[in-house]
């Protein structure tokens, strides 16, 4: 997979790429990715991306022509044939979930990220996007952020970016669940124990409490991925069942 991040910003972008986990996955080989700067597909001698809006308005606007010109750019300079998604960071496009990230890392090769910034875009570049994707409802300076996101959430799903390969399955949003609460050295913190069962070396009984406790998590911060009860595993079904049980008898 490869990721081209058409940005203002190719300082910012290359540092994040560059860190922990995606550095090293990148440097390994287990994914390409590269920060492409939009200034020199400005126009005129002084690199001009944005200009004020027709109408009227605050704020600025990115031109369409830079960014047009940045986008055939990263798709022509592609070193193999492949499946080219053009996605667009805006605030009205589909929500980022483990869904989207799934289906950007099983059918693209190549993902062309375009960074929004001031007041957006020329409505006119949407003809070269083929999704926009947005963070939700919250308001962000530009769209370096959005995008890091997308890079960072399909890559945790192509294979050997992860040192381990369960990391990928066993975490919040890759079932029904959120994750379980975890605990590591020292064994007392300031009073607080680590629960016995994580010391017992019974692995089904801390499988049991692990399952429990993200079926807790769940229910007090995500409820609503636990309405549909006939799609969810029976055995979290039946925890759902004997939670919800309880809480009506307390």
């Amino acid at each position: 997979m490869h990721f081209d991040v058409v940005t203002l910003l190719p300082s910012v972008v290359e540092a994040y790429l560059d860190a922990s986990v995606l550095g090293r996955a990148r440097k390994a080989g287990a994914f390409t990715a590269r920060a492409v700067d939009l200034r020199p597909h400005g126009q005129g001698k002084h690199r001009q991306v944005d200009d004020a809006p027709y109408g009227g308005g605050a704020g600025m606007v990115l031109a369409a022509g830079p960014l047009v010109q940045a986008i055939e750019q990263c798709v022509e300079d592609a070193s193999a044939p492949g499946r080219v998604g053009r996605v667009l960071m805006a605030p009205g496009g589909e929500v980022l979930d483990r869904h989207l990230a799934g289906r950007l890392a099983r059918d693209y090769d190549h993902l062309v990220l375009v960074c929004g910034r001031f007041e957006g875009v020329d409505a006119r570049v949407h003809e070269w996007i083929d999704l926009s994707i947005s963070l939700g409802d919250v308001v962000l300076t530009g769209g370096e952020l959005a995008a890091l996101a997308v890079v960072d959430s399909v890559c945790r799903l192509l294979p050997d970016v992860l040192g381990n390969a369960a990391s990928a399955v066993d975490e919040s949003f890759e079932g029904p669940l959120l994750e379980y609460p975890q605990f590591t050295r020292p064994r007392e913190f300031q009073g607080r124990e680590v629960p016995a069962v994580l010391l017992s070396g019974d692995h089904k009984a801390i499988a049991r409490w692990r399952l429990r406790k993200a079926v807790q998590e769940t229910r007090i911060f995500r409820p609503e991925r636990l309405e549909d009860r006939a799609s969810l595993p029976k055995e979290v079904r039946e925890l759902v069942e004997e939670l919800d049980k309880v809480g009506a008898e307390e």
